[in-house]
């Protein structure tokens, strides 16, 4: 309210980012639309809305198209109806704002004549700096809270581990000629690989020949050996039987190791292809301790609540900050006498380590 009705709040998952919402809502008192990253989301905040303010919520997204005084829609949902909406809201929320700087979501704000805004988020820095853009899409960061101030007391006190595994001989020799192969492609063109710009100069150039062909799956190689080290299996195999008696997630960075754990130790899946009935389903039933783990890709990096989960086991990832902060948050909800954990699994002598080093560029884990 000091900040003009405008602004980000800064809080971890678990600390009442959404009843901050609620009050803001109803101090406002105009209609308003909920934008959030995901449909699991959507459907999260529309049952939540509705228990809190006893009315009906509309929703715009997955197969729903109902404008209400209240609405809950999705960031592409947002932009590809923006003029049915632009003009009818007082209030807009935008729920896990770090999305909202990109191309396309950004216009969501833009186009919106809502004078009032509140961004809700834990990680609000981006690697691309577009954090920078908050004051003019939403508003300054009125108020912040990180996980260390509130650890132990609001949310579960936790450990985060950082565990080497090598290499087996034969991954590392054919982890290095793949580097090699792929590096010295980029280096006879003059490519810097470091950052999208140079990725993407990378996959254009290679696409050109079948040397280039080659240069890609050796690039495609080394990554897979380090995300699916023969290790790190052995390494996950020790902490299930460690936590058998938790609620374990296990993230990783890719679909294909995702149900290659499924496959190996009976763990329930969920991935982007998960339909969102089965979602909901292995979501109860872990919670309920049917199931004592689940893996998974990106789906539950952000919003979605398992307050059961208090082991975590990050076999691969990118170098986001905010993923490996995100992915904390989902196993830092008080609950019982939990003690969290969170496990990063990396690849000695690889360039793992160096991704290891910048997601963990947060207060979270210094």
């Amino acid at each position: 309210v000091k900040a003009g009705k405008r602004g980000v709040v800064v809080m971890p998952t678990g600390t009442g980012k959404t009843f901050v919402a609620f009050l803001c809502i109803e101090k406002v008192g105009r209609p308003t639309l909920v934008v959030t990253p995901k449909i699991d989301l959507m459907i999260q905040w529309v049952r939540e809305l509705e228990q809190s303010f006893g009315i009906s919520v509309g929703m715009v997204g997955g197969n729903e198209h109902n404008f209400q005084p209240i609405t809950v829609t999705t960031y592409d949902s947002a932009y590809i109806h923006l003029e049915k909406w632009s003009n009818k809201y007082g209030l807009i929320v935008f729920d896990e704002c770090h999305h909202l700087p990109g191309l396309s979501y950004s216009e969501a704000a833009n186009a919106s004549l809502a004078p009032f805004r509140l961004g809700l988020t834990a990680t609000p820095e981006r690697a691309d700096g577009g954090e920078q853009m908050f004051p003019q899409l939403i508003g300054p960061i009125a108020y912040r809270l990180d996980i260390t101030d509130v650890a132990g007391e609001f949310l579960a006190p936790y450990e985060a581990r950082r565990v080497f595994v090598d290499l087996t001989q034969e991954e590392e020799e054919t982890y290095r000629n793949c580097r090699e192969e792929y590096k010295n492609f980029a280096a006879d063109r003059g490519i810097n690989m470091s950052g999208m710009d140079g990725f993407r100069r990378f996959l254009f150039e290679a696409s050109k020949t079948p040397e280039g062909f080659k240069a890609i799956r050796a690039y495609r190689e080394q990554k897979r050996i380090v995300q699916a080290a023969s290790g790190k299996f052995k390494l996950l195999e020790d902490l299930l039987v460690r936590h058998a008696n938790d609620r374990v997630l296990i993230f990783t960075a890719d679909n294909a190791t995702v149900y290659e754990i499924a496959r190996r130790y009976l763990i329930p899946a969920m991935t982007n292809q998960t339909k969102p009935k089965e979602r909901k389903a292995i979501l109860a039933n872990f919670h309920a301790g049917a199931f004592n783990a689940v893996v998974t890709c990106q789906v539950l990096n952000e919003g979605v609540d398992v307050p059961a989960a208090g082991v975590g086991i990050v076999l691969s990832g990118t170098g986001s900050a905010t993923e490996n902060v995100q992915r904390l948050g989902r196993i830092l909800r008080k609950y019982a006498d939990k003690q969290a954990v969170l496990y990063e699994i990396i690849a000695r002598n690889t360039a793992e380590e160096f991704v290891s080093d910048r997601r963990r560029q947060h207060r979270a884990f210094q």
